[in-house]
């Protein structure tokens, strides 16, 4: 484009000179050798643009005669090296193609074509195809030449560290990414090998030079830059937490002041000023962190900071949090568990009710549960809440890669990466669909109105003394035949029963025995009632006959078991008339209302298949209801 400006420029110009010309004529007088040579003025300045421009094409016409063999083999030079780059370019498609029938041949095409040691594609051409062909140490051998050059090390590096890590060789892959990394950092991939390999070894202090290596050169980007190194610094003053507080302190808060809020960084820093005594500034520094991120392991950390605090003490220091943090789920949730420690169960439930509808999850459910029974140990209730916790989502953990684990941790056990934890909810559904993924927000108002009542437990009633009758003893020579049946005196109020004196008391019957009584569960079963019943005879009949077989009357007793057996009858029916009857009392009619519930918590509390919820059993210790 330039040149054929140029070529107008000059036409005109020239055309432009010779019409001035031709508007001024003239006549030009040259005197040479006594010769007088007259012309015009046009005429003159004609002849000498034609012998410039001929003196110009003979100039080019020898020039290029001259030259002919030289430009005549750099064409040819020329054709040859674009149909070896065409070979080439060709190749290498094929090689990413996988097609490696096309890539062979391309590459035997480009080195009949080009030579391998002015052009170092052609090796990288034959290494992908020896990779895709199979022969891996054929590969391995052509990266580690590749290395040796120092204009295809990096390349060389790279292959070898990719075989390395294909094969497992974790050591030689670290050596490989190592090298690579001192040789470039701004390499991305092994800047990035370096920085893993550097971090599992727990090299805090190499990975915090690299990365800031890297940041320098332009690789990382300054916030992904600045989150890594608050990671790494965390991670050193989890280390040196027990050998040197003072510089563990110091690279949590220069943890706390690149990010804010980071909780691991927060609760190490609490932990080394805690070891030099200085609990103020832990708490400021727990609370600052507490109004960037409300964390649960700031809350645990600043609730329990002071070693020998009563209950009171730490529900004051929890509804401490919740001021500098209001309406939160997680503040709640530290109110609600400080309260349920000081047994202050009003508040402990309000707190949990409120952290429940604002973030309705399995561990809120379970405080619920516990809250429940300690207060009221209504296990119709407690069942409810664990139920409910069965359905709700889980808690947020520290999880990475589909790892969760119970504590911070700054690489991923599964792949590596550094800060790969995060916070949250673990995941549960990989697929498929939710039906009841849109009731999430009202699950707790439907788990308070399916909340059953409390359980009325009756108080048990006294058991009356038995009845005992002394079995009949031998007949003696002399005496007369009449058995006298002893009863034994009721026990004075207030006094003292003897479990030896009764143990040793003998007993005429079974039935004379009065059995305690489960206690009753209301609007049971009648079919069941009938069942439970027709057993309980059945078994009394059974002891019954095994103590007559036992306590039968010998040959020698005569007639006179006939009057003791009717007056041991005769006792018997006056102490079973002494009883009271509890199904000839009234029965008292309950409120509909009532009823309902009654039959309620005996659906809770009662099975066809389970006998019953003890009554005199000791209550477990709260704190006892975990799922997982």
């Amino acid at each position: 484009m330039i040149r054929l400006l140029f070529f107008v420029a000059l036409v005109l110009v020239l055309g432009f000179g010779f019409s001035w010309l031709a508007d001024r004529p003239g006549d030009l007088s040259i005197v040479w050798q006594d010769r007088r040579i007259e012309m015009s003025l046009m005429t003159a300045v004609t002849a000498m643009v034609s012998l410039v421009a001929a003196f110009m094409i003979s100039w080019w016409l020898i020039r290029t005669i001259w030259l002919s063999p030289r430009l005549v083999s750099r064409y040819f030079r020329a054709n040859k090296r674009d149909r070896g780059y065409q070979a080439l370019s060709t190749g290498l498609l094929a090689a990413g193609a996988g097609d490696a029938m096309m890539a062979r041949k391309m590459n035997k095409r480009s080195r009949g074509l080009l030579s391998a040691d002015q052009e170092p594609l052609i090796h990288l051409l034959d290494v992908q195809t020896a990779l895709i062909e199979g022969r891996n140490d054929d590969a391995r051998k052509q990266f580690e030449a590749l290395a040796e050059d120092p204009e295809t090390r990096l390349l060389g590096l790279r292959g070898l560290y990719l075989e390395a890590q294909r094969q497992g060789a974790t050591e030689a892959a670290h050596h490989y990414a190592e090298k690579a990394a001192e040789l470039a950092p701004h390499l991305p991939w092994a800047g990035a090998a370096a920085l893993s390999f550097r971090t599992q070894e727990g090299k805090w202090d190499e990975a915090l030079r690299l990365l800031d290596q890297q940041r320098q050169a332009g690789t990382l980007e300054a916030a992904e830059a600045d989150r890594k190194k608050a990671v790494l610094l965390t991670a050193r003053a989890r280390d040196r937490l027990d050998a040197d507080p003072l510089r563990a302190r110091d690279d949590a808060l220069a943890a706390l002041k690149i990010t804010p809020g980071f909780a691991p960084a927060a609760v190490i820093a609490t932990k080394a000023l805690l070891r030099n005594d200085n609990l103020r500034k832990a708490a400021r520094i727990l609370e600052t962190a507490w109004k960037a991120n409300p964390h649960p392991e700031i809350a645990d950390a600043y609730v329990r900071a002071r070693v020998g605090d009563t209950a009171a003490d730490r529900l004051k220091r929890a509804e401490r949090l919740e001021k500098l943090k209001p309406l939160t789920a997680q503040a709640y949730d530290a109110v609600a568990r400080a309260a349920l420690e000081a047994r202050r169960f009003d508040l402990a439930r309000q707190k949990a009710e409120a952290s429940a509808r604002l973030l309705p999850c399995e561990g809120i459910y379970l405080l619920l549960a516990d809250i429940e029974e300690a207060e009221t140990g209504d296990e119709g209730r407690v069942r409810h809440w664990l139920s409910q916790a069965l359905r709700a989502p889980r808690d947020p953990a520290w999880t990475a890669d589909g790892y969760v684990s119970e504590t911070w941790e700054p690489v991923s056990p599964v792949t590596g990466k550094l800060g790969a934890f995060e916070w949250k909810v673990p995941v549960e559904q990989l697929a498929g669909p939710r039906y009841d993924a849109d009731v999430a927000e009202k699950s707790f108002d439907r788990a308070m109105a399916s909340l059953p009542p409390v359980r009325e437990v009756p108080e048990p009633a006294a058991p009356a003394r038995p009845v005992v009758h002394p079995e009949p003893a031998a007949p003696v020579e002399g005496a007369s035949a009449e058995t006298v049946t002893v009863i034994a005196p009721e026990a004075p109020v207030g006094a003292l029963a003897d479990p030896v004196a009764d143990a040793l008391a003998p007993v005429a019957r079974i039935d004379d025995v009065p059995h305690p009584m489960p206690t009753p569960i209301a609007d049971a079963d009648p079919v069941l009632e009938t069942e439970a019943a027709a057993d309980a005879a059945k078994a009394d009949n059974k002891i019954a006959a095994i103590v007559d077989d036992k306590t039968g009357p010998s040959a020698s007793e005569g007639t006179a078991a006939e009057p003791a057996k009717a007056n041991g009858d005769d006792t018997i029916a006056a102490a079973t008339a002494a009883k009271p009857d509890p199904q000839s009392e009234p029965e008292a009619k309950l409120d509909p209302e009532e009823e309902a519930r009654a039959k309620e918590a005996a659906f809770l509390t009662h099975r066809p298949d389970d006998p019953g919820v003890d009554e005199d059993a000791e209550p477990e210790k709260p704190g006892r209801f975990r799922l997982f």
